[in-house]
């Protein structure tokens, strides 16, 4: 049974870190969680850094059958607005008696610190479900949960485009190059998850081109251990599933 004083929100990406976190939040009984909360591209309507379209995580909310709250950014956003806006948005969470905000971090040090921080700032705990657990034990347990997921981007520095829009299995980990960690918890991949135990149904969707974009000017794009460049799989909502 859930503890009703302990109200949370949930940090949903749309992936499987996110999708493996809920799963162990709902299914312990300290906590209850009562939203997900989401940061949004504005310009583009789709979710920061998976680059998943606004209409899929939609339906991903509906199928979990959580409300959905999203935070919109524009393309370009400097540190100290976005600082400002997720203050703002929430001190709100706050006022409504959440108390707990949950992510599905692994072992990102300076992220954990920098998330507990400006939380603290406005009376909001965190907790880590995932935190300093063996990735890939993690990944294993995913998978043997009965969790889909699909590859929407991936770092091209370190993946090729083949690794984008490909399904996440065990034939997905085996290929994967030694330096990248099994999970993504670099940056390596992101994913978006469509079916497994947190979903009422399955959320179907359909596979587009595959997209090479730069994030970097000509100077920055001369550093070549810089991440600026990622493969992007468009998805749209559809009728089937891989």
């Amino acid at each position: 049974m859930t503890n009703p004083g302990k109200r949370t929100y949930f940090n949903w990406s749309s992936g499987k870190d996110s999708a493996l976190a809920l799963y162990k939040m709902l299914k312990q009984g300290d906590y209850h969680v009562e939203s997900l909360v989401t940061t949004v591209n504005r310009d583009f309507g789709r979710v920061s850094m998976h680059g998943l379209p606004e209409n899929l995580l939609d339906r991903q909310a509906e199928s979990i059958g959580l409300p959905l709250r999203k935070v919109y950014f524009p393309s370009v956003v400097d540190m100290e607005t976005y600082n400002r806006t997720m203050k703002e948005e929430t001190a709100k969470l706050y006022g409504e008696g959440y108390r707990y905000a949950t992510f599905g971090d692994i072992f990102l040090e300076d992220l954990k610190k920098y998330r507990e921080g400006k939380l603290a700032e406005v009376g909001i705990k965190t907790v880590f479900p995932l935190w300093k657990q063996d990735t890939r034990t993690l990944m294993e347990e995913f998978l043997r949960l009965g969790f889909r997921a699909i590859t929407v981007c991936v770092n091209a520095r370190l993946l090729g485009k083949e690794f984008c829009g490909r399904e996440v299995d065990e034939c997905f980990i085996r290929d994967l190059p030694e330096q990248v960690d099994v999970c993504g918890e670099n940056g390596e991949f992101h994913t978006f998850v469509y079916d497994g135990p947190i979903f009422r149904q399955p959320v179907a969707f359909e596979t587009g081109e595959k997209v090479l974009k730069n994030y970097a000017s000509q100077d920055d794009a001369k550093q070549q251990n810089w991440d600026n460049s990622f493969w992007y799989c468009d998805l749209s909502p559809g009728s089937g599933l891989p």
